[in-house]
């Protein structure tokens, strides 16, 4: 007779432990990655995409578990996951592999290329917060403001001065500023800031030199 077992007792310890098999999906996803890149079995452009995107979900994804992982290190001991790669990337560097080593020309273009870098990683972790339903006004406001702040400091000769995106956020930084640190988006609100990060995320990597590329 089989007999299921259940490792929580709640809906609170389910959502706890589905984002520990998020956390670790990450990891070892990094190192997978990490190793693919070393192998030249990617190309810079798409590691670089998707190791900003594994990043910027990592620092969501860790600082929602804050309590419950205080220490990456020792969940990735416990679980007995071997990615020195992963947990290089993630804890030490936060960047890829492709900005920590590129040769740049100038100054210049090794700022703009953080610049860039930052934004993306902005832009992915206000998406997946909302999608992780972290919608408090205390919660999206200042992920919106970091978003803005890293908008502005790329200059016209990479993003247009008129790009859209940039309006949007201003928007929707004013009407947060409006409401109660408390007051939570409706789901029509959380849906709508949402698509306009999407939408602006697209249009944001289609004006970057060479499409984002």
């Amino acid at each position: 007779m089989e007999v299921k077992v259940n490792l929580w007792n709640d809906k609170r310890e389910r959502e706890m432990y589905e984002s520990f098999a998020d956390l670790y999906g990450i990891i070892k996803t990094t190192e997978k990655l990490e190793k693919a890149y070393v192998r030249d079995l990617v190309s810079s452009s798409d590691y670089e995409s998707e190791c900003l995107k594994l990043i910027a979900q990592f620092k969501t994804l860790s600082s929602s578990l804050r309590d419950a992982v205080p220490s990456i290190e020792r969940f990735a001991e416990a679980y007995r996951m071997d990615c020195p790669a992963a947990l290089n990337r993630l804890l030490v560097s936060g960047v890829p592999a492709t900005v920590e080593h590129r040769s740049f020309s100038s100054t210049a273009n090794a700022t703009s290329a953080a610049a860039v870098a930052e934004c993306v990683q902005h832009f992915i972790t206000a998406m997946d917060s909302l999608k992780l339903n972290m919608v408090a006004v205390d919660q999206v406001h200042p992920l919106l403001v970091d978003l803005s702040s890293s908008l502005a400091k790329l200059g016209t000769g990479i993003l247009p001065s008129d790009f859209e995106g940039k309006a949007k956020m201003r928007e929707w930084i004013a009407r947060l500023a409006k409401m109660g640190a408390a007051d939570e988006l409706t789901e029509q609100q959380a849906r709508q800031l949402l698509f306009d990060l999407e939408s602006s995320y697209s249009a944001f990597m289609a004006a970057l030199p060479n499409g984002g590329s």
